[in-house]
């Protein structure tokens, strides 16, 4: 199953957020959201982003899609220590076949785990040209070790759900909060602070860089959780610049439960960059969120189920 976002066919799929503390849905289309819904998720059937127990957690989907009259097609996210995204710079290749084949030779070397172990996908980001004048094409792969894509699909099917596809968190959530692209911008740091903290930099809606942050944030202590952040983030920043084409990063954007105004604002000097907290929805509008479901759970979901329409 492809690690972009493709559209195949179906019909306004539901964007599934697995997140490990609560479960998220929502169907979207047109500039708005059709439904959504959200249910804490019992402790043990996903851990640090990876599902440990198929069954649990099986049930527990299969109960919240009935409850919420919820779609079956639905379109999965992953974020976790098993996905490894790496930019690749090859020589200008158009035959589609011949390219795939060049980017997994590549990827021997780039990516951090036996590729007869994991789904591998990749998409073209853009083109140039190397230090001799040479065309150049720029390629963002991922890879992501097959037990774990394979669990949670299981899941979904004995839930009685029907996987449209598989998608990055770190993409979706790009997706959803980007602004247009424009001449000369800068990068931006998203970062996603819910049961897996996530990253992603992004020059426009490109993500051009991800990971997985080892902490989750104490949003009662404002001042340590940013310190915390700003010792993960920082590297992050540091390793994005050294990548060929990086644009100067201009600002982090935080999302989701542990975001706040207050860790942005202790979070800002310690980055010398503006940090704000985004809105959690995007542009889309929220009329089909039910009341009393909190947005900030629904950002991801969000971000998968526009997906469908790539």
């Amino acid at each position: 199953m492809p690690l972009f976002s493709k559209n195949n066919g179906s019909r306004d799929p539901v964007g599934l957020d697995v997140d490990g503390a609560y479960v998220a849905a929502v169907q979207a289309a047109a500039g708005r959201i059709g439904s959504g819904a959200s249910m804490d998720l019992p402790d043990g059937l996903v851990v640090d982003g990876e599902v440990v127990d198929v069954e649990g957690l099986a049930e527990a989907l299969k109960e919240f899609f009935k409850a919420n009259g919820l779609p079956r097609t639905v379109r999965l996210g992953v974020a976790n220590s098993q996905v490894a995204v790496r930019e690749l710079e090859l020589p200008r290749i158009e035959d589609e076949a011949e390219l795939a084949a060049a980017v997994r030779f590549k990827a021997e070397e780039a990516v951090p785990m036996p590729l007869d172990e994991a789904v591998l996908d990749h998409q073209v980001i853009g083109h140039g040209t190397n230090e001799e004048g040479a065309p150049t094409t720029q390629v963002m792969v991922v890879a992501a070790r097959q037990h774990m894509v394979e669990r949670l699909a299981e899941a979904a099917r004995l839930a009685g759900l029907k996987p449209a596809g598989i998608d990055l968190n770190a993409f979706a959530l790009v997706r959803l909060l980007a602004e247009p692209a424009v001449e000369d911008e800068q990068a931006r740091v998203f970062c996603h602070l819910s049961g897996v903290a996530n990253l992603a930099i992004a020059v426009g809606s490109t993500c051009r860089f991800t990971r997985t942050l080892s902490v989750v944030p104490d949003g009662d202590q404002p001042e340590l959780a940013a310190a915390q952040l700003a010792e993960e983030i920082q590297p992050s920043i540091d390793y994005y610049l050294g990548q060929p084409q990086a644009k100067p990063v201009g600002d982090v954007l935080l999302s989701g439960p542990g975001a706040s105004a207050a860790l942005a604002e202790a979070l800002s000097p310690l980055l010398g960059l503006p940090v704000s907290v985004a809105d959690p929805l995007g542009t889309l509008n929220r009329v089909g969120l039910p009341p009393g479901e909190d947005p900030v759970r629904h950002t991801i979901a969000a971000g998968l189920a526009l997906g469908a329409a790539a």
